[in-house]
């Protein structure tokens, strides 16, 4: 949800608190220090990437029919006939 401002690239966002161990979130503000990003953005993006992402389709597949040769007789591919 946008609104006009003054500053155009303004998105309205709601103020929330976290509560993190120390060890969290000084870990997160060396890795906001590291990127030259507010700790604020590395939240938000770990929320659009954990939360908000797409579910999952289902399994994928990657052939199709009947397995012809299974990890049971794999060798016999090398076996004298």
């Amino acid at each position: 949800m946008t609104y006009v401002t003054e500053r155009p690239n303004l998105t309205h966002m709601e103020k929330t608190q976290v509560y993190l161990p120390s060890e969290e979130l000084a870990a997160l503000r060396k890795a906001a220090a590291r990127s030259g990003r507010s700790v604020a953005d590395l939240i938000r993006e770990a929320i659009r990437r954990q939360v908000l992402k797409p579910p999952a389709k289902g399994p994928v597949a990657l052939w199709d029919g009947e397995p012809k040769r299974t990890s049971v007789d794999h060798d016999s591919v090398h076996d004298d006939v």
